[in-house]
């Protein structure tokens, strides 16, 4: 029988591989090389190093990891080493996306300026960032494009260069994976010289990786009033982050904006299809069956702009302020605030009922519409 260790805090995996495998459970940041002995495989998530100190010695012959990044995983050494591994590319694309819409229509509620016409500049235009930028243009935004891999492969029609995503945005999100060397290294690519070139009435999300953002340059351009504001998921020295730059940032959350259930369950999903295929194992079509949200019907008044009937569909889905505010109450809880994260269903899960134009956006957003109206 095949011996799997695995991340216990991996939703909906528990009970599926156990009539194939025996399956150990332990905390991702505490896996060790001891536990992988005689492991044959390993499914695991951001928390867990995948490297020669880990893998050297043991039976390790597969890696899944249940995310989207890999940059936890020396490819190199499990190259050396013979050891297949597969990331689940896309799974929590549909949840940063909610997660990214909250955000901008709670940053245009704050600010009183209306999405549409905005210019938000998307940097990094994979399956994130697609559907990032498709959500802000039917908000109404001007969307800029920014992806020097894709440029490279598809030409240059659908791209702009760096330089014009900075003087013309007035929302950048950075959706690029953590790549510390080569011709497209992000590691801390919104630098100091990247946030003085940003516009000063200019806002920055990051929910990609925390080393993309230079966090101490951040923290020296708010205090210093060089750009207007800035909303965080991803810090560097998680589960240590900077508490003085929290207190800076409009938005704050622990690294959750993937932490949909949807988004889970894909990555889980994904994770099991490769191993089952690597092991021939007889789970190629496993998918994990989600539960209703509480209250899936939101009906909307006709009352108030389109904008704000739309922003309350969203929050009735997601309101970033309540991963906002549990932050600031413990930073000290960041992992726990990630294990123990709330149930979370995406806009598909939800039914919107309202004027016509509400519902027709609501559907392109990704949301269901009510039977009747």
């Amino acid at each position: 029988m095949l011996k799997i260790v695995a991340d216990d805090r991996i939703p909906f995996l528990k009970g599926i591989l156990e009539p194939y495998a025996e399956v150990v459970y332990l905390p991702g940041g505490k896996i060790s090389r001891h536990d992988l002995l005689d492991a044959d495989a390993l499914i695991t998530r951001t928390r867990t190093k995948c490297n020669a100190g880990l893998l050297d010695g043991t039976a390790v012959k597969f890696i899944a990891t249940a995310t989207i990044g890999y940059d936890h995983i020396d490819t190199a050494c499990c190259r050396d080493r013979g050891i297949a591994w597969a990331n689940a590319p896309g799974c929590n694309s549909g949840s940063v996306m909610q997660y990214v819409t909250s955000l901008l229509l709670r940053h245009a509620l704050r600010t009183g300026r209306s999405l549409n016409g905005m210019t938000l500049g998307v940097i990094g235009v994979g399956n994130v960032g697609l559907k990032v930028a498709k959500a802000a243009e039917l908000l109404g935004m001007n969307v800029l494009r920014n992806d020097p891999p894709r440029e490279r492969r598809e030409g240059g029609g659908a791209f702009v260069p760096l330089d014009t995503i900075l003087e013309q945005s007035d929302v950048i999100t950075l959706h690029v994976p953590l790549n510390r060397t080569g011709p497209d290294a992000t590691c801390h690519l919104a630098d100091e010289a990247f946030l003085r070139r940003m516009r000063g009435n200019a806002f920055l999300i990051n929910s990609s990786r925390g080393e993309v953002v230079d966090n101490a340059a951040l923290r020296k351009a708010l205090e210093t009033g060089r750009i207007a504001g800035a909303a965080l998921d991803v810090w560097e020295n998680e589960p240590g982050i900077d508490l003085g730059l929290m207190k800076l940032l409009d938005y704050a959350t622990a690294h959750i904006a993937g932490y949909s259930a949807d988004g889970k369950a894909k990555g889980t999903a994904m994770s099991i299809r490769a191993l089952s295929a690597f092991f021939r194992l007889p789970l190629a079509d496993f998918v994990p069956a989600l539960p209703e949200p509480e209250d899936p019907l939101i009906r909307i008044p006709d009352t108030g702009s389109r904008e704000e009937r739309i922003a309350e569909a969203v929050f009735r889905s997601y309101d970033i302020l309540s991963d906002d505010r549990r932050l600031r109450a413990a930073p000290g809880e960041f992992e726990r605030l990630r294990g123990d994260y709330p149930f979370r269903r995406e806009f598909a899960a939800y039914r919107v009922s309202g004027s016509a134009d509400v519902e027709t956006l609501c559907s392109n957003l990704g949301f269901q519409t009510a039977e009747e109206r």
